[in-house]
């Protein structure tokens, strides 16, 4: 059956096809949609877990008990499983195991631009990359068949472009796959030295059988065309470059880039006039083409940072652009924002005003660090807020009445709660602020282990925050209501004089929830506005200067109350 699928569910469908029975993944943009489509099937089992390692470790868990497994994360993601993934290209596979990463080059959403290709290659393990929906269901199923064949994990490298465009994919039946018996291996499985030291030289033995599978393989393939020039590209790039060129150029699409295929390589540059590479990041495939005495035309031509195009391809060969429609004026910049009525909005506004330094962490609230608030002192990973202000307060102790850590109850619970144990048990006075808004909100309203639902939205173990706080050891817990600016300000400042570490919980769910109901939009009393902008320093973008006077849209508005508490004049009431 054909169908038009995203590249993220082309993968759910490949993996689903192929036979897999668990995944296991941490919800990260652009690899979300992978676990989600996946949850739509009750013959496996899926889940969202804590954090990236967390799921790795339960997909190699469900195949050495032989069953086929997955996880999927964003590229940062896998920063955080690297700890068992390169121990896993020694231990191998009993069943098969792919491991889905989707890199974000241009930093659409996302602290850095990463080319997971390094990890491929740093830990020994095979990579595939599709280039479009149908390659993505393809290469998922064939990742399995390599991954038992080969006795290895495999690595499924996804991009932005190519996990939400769409394309042509034709789908089939889901194989029957029986467990593989588990069996006993204390050698294989147990990586003590010992042990270890006797799995490297099989990692070794089964790169060069994976060398010679890329060289004759469904992934990697020539499409010959004008010999003058020839281009070696792999991934969302191939794309560009065929709707640039056609058949006027050869090309070397590369659907396995590691390892490499040295001599498909050779015979490609052997036959064409002028050797490109065009690949997005890291010049990966160029770097090996220079190990082989080639000498090809690539990062001096096509951009180290950021995505390419059929644009930017076209203009690094002088080709004249394509006619395109533009508009007669030039949209506004719309910049992201906070909702309005988002609960982070009055903590953040307590904290500008009360000119606290605030290290802050991975999610939506990140957008604190937009004008008018310019909450935010720093945001680097995940949990690193909690994790950095205990470092920061030991270096600088007498700034520990104006300093406090953000992060929100999903990332606490991924990677900062470790760092609230380093703050209870080495004795740092930090205050850290739990923004609970009951959803990990940023990559699309995913449960998380505290809100008492799994993937599926059934009931499940709920984490409560403030025991976990307490039984760490943080004796001082409070909880408060964001949209209540007076408490806020009180608790924060009480627990910034204390003499021990703490913890605030700014609880509110987040507006979007389909279970939160909005109150009636408020309104702007003109004859009593004087137009002081109190209210334009919350940076919600229902209010606005219409006129001369504030003006609450009421189409946005969701009655949060927060602007009113500003206002000086009471000019902002409700309705009727």
């Amino acid at each position: 059956m054909k169908k038009l699928m995203i590249g993220n569910e082309a993968v759910a469908q490949g993996l689903y096809e192929g036979g897999i029975g668990l995944v296991s993944s941490y919800p990260g943009t652009p690899s979300t949609e992978i676990t989600e489509f996946l949850s739509k099937h009750d013959d496996l089992h899926s889940e969202w877990a804590p954090n990236e390692k967390v799921a790795l470790e339960t997909a190699f868990g469900a195949s050495l008990a032989g069953v086929r497994s997955a996880c999927a994360m964003k590229h940062v993601g896998l920063n955080v499983a690297a700890d068992p993934l390169f121990t896993m290209s020694y231990t191998g596979v009993n069943a098969g195991l792919v491991v889905c990463v989707a890199d974000d080059p241009a930093m659409h959403s996302s602290q850095n631009e990463q080319d997971s290709r390094h990890y491929a290659i740093g830990a020994k393990l095979p990579m595939l990359e599709p280039s479009d929906s149908a390659e993505a269901l393809q290469f998922a199923k064939d990742a399995f068949e390599i991954s038992e064949k080969y006795d290895t994990p495999v690595i499924l490298r996804m991009c932005t472009r190519v996990a939400h465009s769409q394309s042509i994919v034709e789908t089939g039946e889901r194989a029957a796959k029986e467990p593989v018996p588990y069996e006993k291996r204390p050698a294989k499985y147990i990586m003590m030295p010992g042990y270890a030291k006797l799995r490297h030289p099989i990692v070794e033995e089964r790169t060069k059988k994976l060398e010679a599978l890329a060289e004759n393989c469904p992934f990697n393939r020539i499409e010959w065309g004008g010999l003058e020039i020839g281009i070696i590209t792999s991934g969302t790039s191939y794309q560009y470059v065929k709707e640039v060129f056609g058949d006027s150029v050869s090309v070397l699409k590369i659907g396995m880039p590691n390892p490499l295929p040295a001599r498909l390589i050779k015979e490609f540059a052997a036959h064409v006039g002028k050797l490109y590479v065009i690949e997005e990041l890291d010049p990966i495939i160029e770097n090996f083409c220079r190990t082989l005495g080639l000498d090809p035309i690539g990062k001096e031509k096509f951009s180290i940072i950021g995505e390419f195009s059929q644009k930017t391809i076209a203009e690094a060969f002088g080709l004249a652009p394509k006619e395109t429609v533009k508009a007669d004026t030039q949209p506004p910049a719309r910049p992201p924002v906070m909702c309005s009525g988002c609960p982070h909005r009055g903590m953040y506004y307590v904290l500008a005003k009360n000119k606290i330094t605030v290290l802050g962490d991975i999610g939506c609230y990140t957008l604190g660090a937009a004008p008018p608030l310019n909450a935010l002192d720093s945001t680097l990973c995940m949990g690193a807020s909690v994790s950095g202000i205990h470092g920061f307060l030991n270096a600088a102790e007498d700034r520990s009445d104006r300093t406090v850590a953000v992060i929100g109850d999903s990332t606490f619970i991924h990677s900062g709660v470790t760092g609230l144990i380093n703050i209870a048990y080495n004795g740092s006075n930090s205050t850290v602020i739990i923004l609970d808004n009951s959803i990990t909100g940023m990559t699309g309203h995913q449960q998380n282990p505290t809100t008492g639902y799994n993937i599926k939205g059934d009931p499940a173990g709920k984490v409560d925050l403030e025991a976990l706080c307490k039984s760490i050891g943080i004796r001082r817990v409070r909880v408060v209501d964001p949209y209540d600016l007076k408490t806020c300000e009180e608790v924060l400042k009480e627990e910034l004089a204390a003499k021990e570490p703490s913890v605030i919980i700014s609880r509110r769910p987040c507006v979007l929830l389909k279970y939160v109901k909005a109150k009636p939009p408020l309104k702007v009393d003109a004859d009593k506005c004087r137009t002081c902008r109190m209210c334009m320093k919350l940076g919600c973008p229902s209010i606005a200067i219409k006129d001369g006077k504030a003006h609450i849209d009421d189409t946005l508005c969701v009655g949060c109350e927060v602007c009113s508490q500003l206002c000086p004049f009471d000019a902002i009431v409700k309705e009727g």
